[in-house]
């Protein structure tokens, strides 16, 4: 399987590196803000930035975003929609939207990383409408039913 990448700008590949995987076992790529200028983030603030790239998820997959975890637990920056969902008939820029929820202005400068890519596998099941579902011995039991 390959993934499929767009670059979309003319920064792609030399200011503002590709995708890649950061180690080998790495399960995501890094993906990169393609912007002009830095970007700051106020207290509670948002943006939505390019990456300068579109990507053709192959079929039967879906291309999911999650925030850095560096950006996360270091910084209370994370994705405004929590993860970002790309389809695979979208062949669009893909763009990562950030929210900060700190106290403090983030600020994210031109090339930083700013998001996760991971493609995986979608099930699509046939949707069928019932009267009744079947039992399960926790039923509709939501969350600390199972006492943990």
């Amino acid at each position: 399987m390959k993934l499929q990448i767009q670059a979309l700008s003319e920064k792609i590949g030399r200011e503002i590196p590709l995708p890649y995987y950061a180690t080998e076992g790495a399960a995501a790529v890094d993906l990169h803000a393609c912007i002009d200028e830095a970007v700051t983030l106020p207290p509670g603030g948002q943006a939505l930035l390019p990456t300068g790239l579109a990507a053709a998820i192959p079929a039967g997959h879906v291309g999911l975003l999650a925030v850095r975890s560096s950006m996360g637990i270091r910084h209370g920056v994370t994705l405004s929609n929590g993860v970002g969902v790309i389809d695979s008939d979208y062949r669009g820029q893909v763009h990562v939207g950030l929210h900060n929820l700190s106290g403090e202005p983030y600020t994210v400068q031109p090339g930083d990383r700013v998001a996760q890519l991971l493609v995986v596998p979608v099930a699509a099941p046939e949707i069928e409408v019932v009267d009744a579902l079947p039992e399960t011995v926790r039923g509709a039991g939501g969350f600390g039913s199972t006492g943990r």
